[in-house]
């Protein structure tokens, strides 16, 4: 696909041209212990069955699998994959309220139409010898994956571009929903929102339900994709990622959408 000795093309513009980002292209795996992948891929899975486990039933669960582990190395590796144990906090006394932090908007509110809210995170991608990250803006009412990336770091302007590139191609929302990451809270991140004045929402702290809508992508992208492919390198994985979102949008029906494709409602919707 990219051609490293063409005389015509740089690598940059046969990227650009192909839509491929060059953290992707030269991607080298993270190198990580081969046991460290597998408790990671195990956790990864672990997580849409029991999100409400936090360090010491995922201790157990490992040690019973016959992984030795400890506490500190098992917090590392949540960190990484962005572990967020759901459970109700108590909830005594009020923070001052940082610069980006926003309430979260979409409580009771009637979802209705497209482009009403979108909704974006990033999620993490177990490969055959290290991990990448994805990032995808979703429409709640329509479940359209309106952009998405893969990167093997997760900056607040690899989220903003793909972001952007969403806006500039499908129009503006009139609210985004977020997680309170630093990527979301980045001063990149809400300026543009403000320049484009869109309404901010986030979720509460540690309430990854919150952004459920596109919590249920991910579990369905890996379920359907990811824990069925082994992937070895960032173009590989870009490229079966495209023709899965290509199925996900075209093909795919949701029971959520009286058996039709995300498409087809996002096309006739108001």
């Amino acid at each position: 696909m990219v051609q490293i000795e063409s005389k015509d093309l740089s690598i940059v513009r046969q990227c650009e041209l192909l839509e491929i980002s060059r953290s992707g292209f030269y991607y080298q795996p993270v190198e990580e212990p081969e046991e460290n992948l597998e408790i990671m891929r195990i956790m990864d899975e672990q997580y849409f069955k029991t999100p409400f486990y936090g360090t010491e039933r995922l201790l157990v669960l490992l040690v019973v699998l016959g992984y030795k582990i400890n506490r500190k190395r098992l917090r590392r590796l949540m960190r990484i994959q962005g572990w967020q144990t759901l459970y109700p906090k108590r909830c005594t006394t009020r923070s001052d309220a940082a610069a980006y932090k926003y309430p979260y908007l979409l409580k009771d509110l009637s979802i209705e139409r497209k482009n009403q809210v979108w909704a974006i995170d990033i999620t993490y991608l177990p490969m055959k010898k290290g991990f990448m990250y994805l990032c995808a803006v979703i429409d709640i009412h329509t479940r359209y994956v309106l952009g998405w990336g893969v990167s093997n770091s997760m900056t607040a302007e690899w989220c903003t571009e793909i972001l952007n590139d969403a806006i500039e191609t499908h129009g503006k929302p009139e609210i985004i929903n977020s997680d309170q990451g630093s990527q979301f809270t980045s001063e990149a991140y809400i300026g543009l929102l403000k320049a484009r004045e869109i309404q901010i929402s986030m979720d509460g702290k540690g309430r990854a339900v919150d952004n459920i809508f596109i919590e249920r992508l991910w579990r369905t992208v890996k379920y359907e994709h990811i824990y069925l492919n082994v992937y070895e390198d960032g173009l590989s994985l870009f490229k079966g990622l495209q023709h899965y979102f290509s199925f996900y949008n075209d093909e795919r029906r949701h029971q959520s959408l009286n058996d039709e494709t995300p498409l087809t409602c996002y096309s006739k919707a108001a």
